[in-house]
């Protein structure tokens, strides 16, 4: 779960920016939060992310304990191209990790949080050489 400042703004980055479908969205009006579902596909079938926007608040202090979310791409160059072409801010030119060979590339969302984008090919590798 990721607390987010503007959830139309965040809804938007990772459905036209990463490419993933709001698979559902719930405003609960007693405790003023709206939750948006994003992923690849159903939660059945695969991880997704959830969104949570608690009214009124519009930013959040992302802290030292949280790193970054990790997603594999079967092309992480033109995946990085499109991502620039719809706005998007990459913060690590996609290449091989220092030392190694496993292909990765970072973006940040419109909150801060970073997206790790891992080669498909080399995901199952972890970050080795």
């Amino acid at each position: 779960m990721l607390r987010v400042g503007d959830l139309d703004r965040s809804i938007a980055f990772y459905t036209d920016v990463l490419g993933m479908k709001l698979l559902r969205k719930h405003d609960n009006e007693q405790y003023e939060y709206t939750l948006a579902f994003v992923g690849y596909a159903d939660e059945s079938e695969q991880a997704v992310i959830e969104l949570t926007y608690n009214w009124g608040t519009k930013e959040y202090d992302l802290g030292t304990g949280f790193g970054h979310i990790a997603i594999g791409f079967d092309d992480i160059y033109t995946t990085c191209e499109a991502i620039r072409a719809n706005g998007g801010k990459i913060t690590r030119e996609p290449g091989p990790v220092k030392g190694g060979t496993t292909e990765i590339a970072f973006v940040e969302d419109p909150d801060g949080y970073k997206i790790e984008m891992i080669q498909n090919k080399s995901a199952s590798r972890g970050l080795q050489g």
